[in-house]
Order: structure tokens, then C-alpha cells, then sequence
């Protein structure tokens, strides 16, 4: 793989899944580099030239100040087996971010991150990036739950860091997260200081490094139907916040339910995503006094409902799920409003 310019001042290990049965996490694995990425000839020419012949599958997460649509991307962190790239898309800019776009798009690159909406809304709205064929980790964590018979509450999305502390899936405390947190609250501009200091990028490094091994620990467990829900519902958690005025048709279409799911009478149902605006000054009555209202719908269907919030857009509700459940969240909502 391509490296920087200048030797890497930076390294961290990169946990991988081994036959042998040694343990992953143990530090005495050589370390691998961490790039701080400015140019695009700092990255490997495979991931900036997608090819189906050279298909990657990559840790990914972005960084940034009130990262959405409004805010600014600072730090885009791509893991690979053997380097780590800091992408700096504020030294860098658009010229930097604009040279990895075939690869967030490209279907021939996988990109494994956890909760990706927010990150897919920064680069379509300030980049004009779709970003496709993701592994989102915090929606393979909840099929997994319901594949081996654990129900899930609504809103019980597992953090990034709960899942790091999963004994199934790594079993480690991630304790500089809430440290860079409480940096974070104090100084919202956090990551848009230069140069990088060691502590951001180590906490940068940090978000993706782990990537890789939860993604093979995950997919060996996943079934074929688990699978396509994933698939699906990555598309659809990366439209989520992106809403434009062509229904998504520039957009990568949502991979259909397979032929081998297609079994009469136990057919998964086609899921989608539907956008529901509401009427300024009705949110107040969507949500009800202490969310009861909204939790109250979430109970009684089987779809995710989510929210602009702070970061927006305030006046609308993103329903996610198989369609019938999405058109029943979506009639009790309206009911909401007209109340």
C-alpha cells in the first residue's frame, strides 16, 4: 500500500481475527503506522481506484464540529489490516475529501462503521457524497440480538462504546472516549485544531482500529436473512438525514430481498424509508410530555423513528423499517398532529 511522504510518527495496533488462537488485542503484534493524510497521494492507490478485482473492506468514521449537514468534517479515519489513514479534510479540504468520493460510492469498497447516519449526512450535504455500501455495526448488533432471541427495546441502540465492551465482540473499556468527550463539551472546536495533537490522534485512530475485528467477529455469526437486512438497512441509514428533491433516484438502489429468501409464506418484506414532515409547532405533540407519545408509537411498531433533533432538519421524522410497519408508525404520527 501507498504510505506518506514522511515516516509515520504515529502507530497503534490493528486487532484481527486468528486461527491460531492468539489473542488479538495482545500489544506485543507489531503496530501498524498511522497516516496523517493531507494529500491524496498519501493514500493506497486500491482504495482511491475502486476495481472488482481488488474489493476492500475498510474501518471508517469521521470527525468533526456538530457534525451534519450545517456543521464541519474535520477528520475522516479509514483502517486498513496494515495502516491507519487520517484523512484531514482541514488541512487537505475539498480537494482531499472530493479524491475519496468513488471510494465512499463505489459498491466494490466496504466501509464498516457504527451509526453511520450523521457521517453520510456531513458528506452528501458538504460534499455532495453518497456514501453506499457501509457495515453498520450498531444495525448488526441489534439483528444479531434478535437473531438469537434477545428483544430489543425501541431506542436501545447499542454506543460504540458498549459494543467495544461486549465480551463477545471485544471486551475492552474505552475509557479516552469520555476523556475526548469532555473535551468535546468544553471546546466544540476540539477537532478542528492544527496540528493534530497526540491525544486526538490517538482517539481518532482509536474510533476505527477495532473495526475490522468486530466486522469478522459479526458476519461469522450473521445469517443470509440477517445479511440482507443489514445491506438494506445500511442504505437506508445512509439516506436518512439526506433528504433531496428526487426521492433518492441518483442515489444506489436498496438491494432487493435475494432469491433464496423468497420462501412462500416467510419472505422478508421490502423495507424503506419515509419522511414525514410536520407542521411547525406540532412536534411538541409527536413527542408528548417526556417522549411518551413517541415511545408509545415506537412500542407499537415494528420501525425506527428518528429525529432531526438540534442538528436538524427540526420539522421533520425519518420512519425506517419494513413497509407496512413504516405506513402504520407514519398514520400514527399524523394522528398525532391532528390531535
Amino acid at each position: 500500500m501507498a504510505s506518506s511522504n514522511h515516516p509515520p510518527s504515529h502507530r497503534t495496533h490493528v486487532p484481527l481475527p486468528s486461527d491460531s488462537g492468539g489473542n488479538p488485542f495482545d500489544d506485543e503484534a507489531p503496530p501498524v503506522p498511522i497516516h496523517i493524510v493531507t494529500n491524496a497521494s498519501q493514500l493506497p492507490a486500491e482504495f482511491l481506484n475502486p476495481s472488482p478485482e481488488k474489493q476492500l473492506v475498510v474501518g471508517f468514521d469521521c470527525e468533526g464540529v456538530d457534525l451534519c449537514r450545517n456543521g464541519t468534517l474535520c477528520i475522516m479515519q479509514l483502517a486498513f489490516q496494515d495502516a491507519i489513514y487520517l484523512v484531514d479534510a482541514i488541512e487537505g479540504g475539498e480537494v482531499l475529501i472530493n479524491a475519496c468520493k468513488p471510494a465512499l460510492e463505489s459498491s466494490y469498497i466496504k466501509k464498516v462503521i457504527h451509526d453511520c447516519k450523521r457521517d453520510s449526512e456531513a458528506l452528501y450535504f458538504q460534499f455532495g457524497i453518497k456514501l453506499n455500501n457501509v457495515m453498520d455495526t450498531q444495525i448488526a448488533y441489534s439483528l444479531l440480538e434478535e437473531q438469537e432471541g434477545r428483544t430489543r427495546l425501541p431506542d436501545d441502540n447499542i454506543s460504540f462504546v458498549g459494543l467495544l465492551a461486549d465480551p463477545r465482540y471485544c471486551g475492552i473499556s474505552y475509557q479516552e472516549k469520555e476523556e475526548v468527550r469532555l473535551l468535546l463539551r468544553q471546546d466544540p472546536k476540539f477537532w478542528k485544531y492544527r496540528p493534530l495533537s497526540e491525544l486526538m490522534v490517538r482517539a481518532a485512530a482509536d474510533d476505527v482500529r477495532f473495526l475490522l475485528y468486530i466486522y469478522h467477529m459479526m458476519m461469522k455469526k450473521l445469517n443470509e436473512r440477517s445479511l440482507w437486512h443489514l445491506a438494506v438497512r445500511g442504505a437506508l441509514y445512509c439516506r436518512c438525514f439526506c433528504i433531496n428533491d428526487n426521492n433518492y433516484a441518483d442515489w444506489p438502489s436498496i438491494p432487493p430481498i435475494p432469491d433464496n429468501l423468497m420462501v412462500e409464506g416467510d419472505a422478508p418484506e421490502e423495507e424503506i424509508l419515509s419522511i414525514l414532515d410536520v407542521p411547525q409547532g406540532k412536534m411538541g405533540r409527536v413527542i408528548g410530555r417526556k417522549g411518551v407519545s413517541i415511545l408509545s408509537i415506537k412500542e407499537s411498531c415494528n420501525a425506527e423513528i428518528h429525529f432531526g433533533g438540534a442538528k436538524g432538519p427540526p420539522d421533520k421524522v425519518f420512519i425506517l423499517g419494513p413497509v407496512r410497519q413504516v405506513r402504520k408508525a407514519a398514520a400514527m404520527l399524523r394522528g398525532r398532529m391532528m390531535d
